[in-house]
């Protein structure tokens, strides 16, 4: 135990408590950007939009790598309400919403599905009917998820190299704690909740969402309904 440890005994829970919420923000980041890249993918196969996958640059800062997710983040959005905006525009109120409802039944989609196949588009929207609601409901949480990274990209986290988070504890705490003095952990880790309480949930929700994209394109499948 150092001389500040002796002082303030409640240093050492504090620290440890920092080194896993880093731990913690380094995991969700690592599972955004790869449920990304499985998100760029189901949007090439159906909607014929194409994007660069995002690598995660462990030997870049956080702040970097956080750039890099929400730009293709913030890509993605623009041309989902794009088509969205398309889709309001052409189609009837009524198919619209349906389109949109992700509660319809299998016939119900069907019908969808044949209905849109008789309308030109410059899209195979013929093909997306159950895919597209719960593609266009995600664009929420995509604005979510941009925003609560940005917490992260200026916070306390957004100069240390990704994969020090990844390390063990005394290279995190030299990599985070070397500006600050000890006295500081409280404040250090009091951003580090904050930046959690939403970075977590958002985060659960955006990974979520794509899980339900990839189930629903999988049932999709299953009745046919591309065909």
């Amino acid at each position: 135990m150092n001389l500040a440890d002796f002082f303030y005994p409640e240093n050492p829970k504090m620290r440890e408590t920092l080194i896993r919420r880093s731990q913690e923000i380094a995991e969700l980041m690592k599972n955004n950007f790869r449920v990304t890249n499985q998100l760029i993918d189901v949007l090439q196969k159906y909607l014929g939009l194409h994007f660069s996958p995002i690598t995660l640059n462990e030997r870049a800062t956080v702040k970097a790598n956080c750039d890099v997710f929400i730009q293709r983040i913030r890509e993605i959005q623009s041309q989902l309400e794009k088509i969205d905006k398309e889709l309001m525009k052409m189609l009837e109120p009524d198919l619209y919403e349906k389109l949109k409802r992700k509660d319809l039944s299998i016939p119900e989609r069907a019908n969808v599905s044949g209905i849109l196949r008789e309308i030109q588009f410059g899209v195979a929207f013929s093909a997306i009917s159950l895919v597209v609601g719960s593609l266009f409901q995600m664009i929420p949480t995509l604005a979510s998820i941009a925003g609560t990274c940005l917490v992260i990209a200026t916070g306390l986290l957004a100069g240390v190299v990704f994969g020090v988070l990844l390390m063990g504890i005394n290279m995190i705490i030299q990599a985070i704690l070397a500006s600050y003095e000890r006295d500081r952990l409280k404040q250090a880790l009091k951003e580090y909740e904050d930046a959690l309480k939403d970075f977590r949930p958002a985060s659960e929700k955006y990974q979520d969402s794509i899980i339900e994209v990839k189930l629903t394109i999988q049932l999709q499948e299953k009745w046919n309904l591309f065909s």
